[in-house]
């Protein structure tokens, strides 16, 4: 028996302290965006930083790497890069006279796609492959991607010189987006005190887990239970997206099943075995606002579509319920209340 078949609910909630107590001794006073990245991690997807340049979007990301024992490869996306420079591609071999395969940095356990929205579209469709299917296509021949695979992608919310919008549908793969914000003054001080005592620029952070262990860990998050009418809710909030006076395209069955993933693993960072009303609204805006597409005239009155999901969470009633799921009760659809 390996150290993932002895995983459970309470140990995911344990070890991701542990690996947020280890990655927080570098990223200063950031504990709850940090919290989402490695739900949207332990949740099976990909997590998008968008924020100011400066702020530790890379540095998360590699002591991310560090701290959950992963290997960990860095592209830096330019306006140039090709799909084969994501992939890899297939070299003439003069001793074999036969063309062999040299795979591309996103055959990885975690990508950093650094400025992802500087390369151009079809750059971006080779990552997105992956990113869908675990698997990338070069000549007509397909590789799987070795699990765990999760791309971190960064992005400036500012500077859109020279940069490639990413489109709807590549946002949607996105399990959620994140900003972090500047730090207090305090927190800033204390970077630079943190910096000083070690002597050196980089940071090297013991890892707290393996690739295996990390693989348990997100398997134990589907004993984490969802009553039906937390399901129900997930529904309705996502729906009222599409319903929103300001929202052109509101959001996807997949935002649904993002809030669903995503309220898992926070329950189980709170060392909780089932969802409750407030994991979901916990993750709501980084989950859904991403997924939102706002009319023309909300952008020139800077509405943002943080705010309607914020709107939809204050008008769609939680749910306050005991019963069990339904699709855990048996098979004579027996319920407890």
């Amino acid at each position: 028996m390996t150290d993932a078949d002895q995983v459970s609910t309470f140990d995911v909630g344990r070890l991701a302290q542990a690996v947020l107590d280890q990655v927080g001794t570098v990223v200063v006073g950031k504990r709850d965006a940090l919290e989402l990245v490695l739900a949207g991690i332990l949740a099976g997807g990909h997590v998008l930083l968008e924020d100011l340049p400066g702020l530790g979007k890379t540095l998360t990301a590699r002591s991310f790497a560090q701290a959950l024992g992963l290997d960990f490869r860095r592209l830096q996306f330019t306006p140039d890069l090709l799909p084969a420079d994501v992939t890899g591609s297939f070299l003439y071999d003069q001793r074999t006279a036969d063309f062999s395969f040299r795979a591309g940095p996103v055959f990885t356990n975690l990508l950093l796609a650094d400025e992802i929205n500087r390369t151009p579209p079809k750059t971006q469709a080779a990552l997105l492959e992956a990113m869908q299917e675990k698997q990338v296509s070069v000549e007509g021949v397909t590789y799987r991607l070795d699990p765990p695979f999760h791309v971190i992608a960064t992005a400036n919310p500012i500077e859109y010189e020279g940069t490639y919008p990413l489109p709807e549908a590549q946002l949607d793969r996105f399990l959620l987006r994140v900003s972090f914000g500047y730090p207090g003054p305090e927190e800033e001080w204390d970077v630079l005190r943190r910096r000083m005592a070690r002597r050196q620029e980089e940071a090297e952070l013991k890892p707290v887990v393996n690739a295996e262990l990390l693989r348990g860990m997100q398997a134990a998050l589907e004993d984490v239970v969802v009553e039906d009418s937390i399901g129900r809710y997930i529904v309705a909030l996502t729906a009222a997206t599409r319903e929103h006076a300001s929202v052109l395209v509101g959001a996807s069955p997949r935002g649904s099943l993002a809030l669903l993933l995503l309220a898992r693993a926070i329950a189980a960072f709170a060392g909780r075995d089932y969802v409750i009303p407030e994991d979901v609204k916990a993750v709501a805006v980084p989950v859904l606002a991403h997924r939102i597409t706002l009319r023309p005239e909300m952008w020139l009155r800077r509405v943002d579509p943080s705010f309607v999901v914020n709107e939809v969470l204050e008008t769609t009633p939680a749910p306050a319920s005991g019963a069990l799921p339904s699709y855990a009760a048996g098979p004579a659809g027996a319920r407890a209340t």
